[in-house]
């Protein structure tokens, strides 16, 4: 499907300190487009958490406009963004934020559990995303007979279990070796392009963000350079 998938204009994202203002975001303007794979990069302090959590729907800008597939979600109240969350983003996490001594099928049923999905269709979508990340056999291991990188591909799995619009993966290498880390961006490149998944991803190593389509540098809250691949 063409067109953007994410659109910000003007973005500003400013934090007090005590007294002092820290301006994270200095108006961020970018598109990005549906089916893209894109890598944000930049030093510490540059503003890639807090555009990350933006992307999220985890926090709001201070002003400017974010709108995503088509809504200006800037706007919504914490109970739409968390339904947003829950039915357009999947998130992938650098420490993997599964739960312990449960299965691979259970944390990656979890996003099921409020909606009204029956117990029989949650075991089964659950397994088709285990299956599109090559961990179907593993799925009644628990997460503490998993290797690190078994262990991603659960949390991918789970971040697919919605077919969401997005996935937003914060330093999904951080915790891995490096042949483990080139197994778990294969998976994200075979997403994008087999699937179509929109994916982006924040990493300072600028081996996996080579991965990426395309690659924005952010400084002093500002985007400073674009790559593509």
């Amino acid at each position: 499907m063409p067109g953007n998938v994410i659109e910000l204009k003007n973005l500003a994202k400013t934090y007090c300190v005590g007294e002092t203002e820290v301006r994270a975001l200095r108006g961020v303007s970018y598109n990005i487009a549906n089916g893209d794979f894109l890598a944000i990069m930049g030093p510490s302090g540059s503003g890639k958490s807090s555009l990350m959590n933006i992307l999220g729907c985890l926090d709001r800008p201070t002003s400017g406009e974010y709108f995503l597939d088509g809504e200006e979600v800037s706007t919504f109240d914490k109970t739409k963004l968390a339904l947003i969350r829950n039915q357009k983003i999947g998130f992938v996490f650098q420490s993997f934020n599964l739960l312990s001594r449960t299965t691979a099928l259970e944390n990656t049923e979890l996003p099921l559990l409020y909606s009204r999905t029956n117990v029989k269709d949650m075991a089964e979508r659950a397994l088709a995303s285990l299956a599109a990340v090559g961990l179907k056999d593993r799925a009644h291991h628990k997460t503490n007979q998993l290797s690190g990188g078994e262990q991603q591909r659960v949390a991918i799995a789970r971040a697919l279990l919605n077919n969401p619009t997005l996935i937003l993966a914060d330093e999904p290498t951080g915790n891995l070796d490096s042949t483990t880390s080139s197994e778990v961006m294969n998976i994200f490149k075979s997403l994008n392009e087999s699937k179509g998944m929109t994916i982006v991803m924040v990493t300072h190593e600028p081996d996996i963000a080579a991965w990426a389509r395309t690659r924005i540098y952010l400084k002093d809250g500002l985007i400073v350079r674009e790559e593509r691949s």
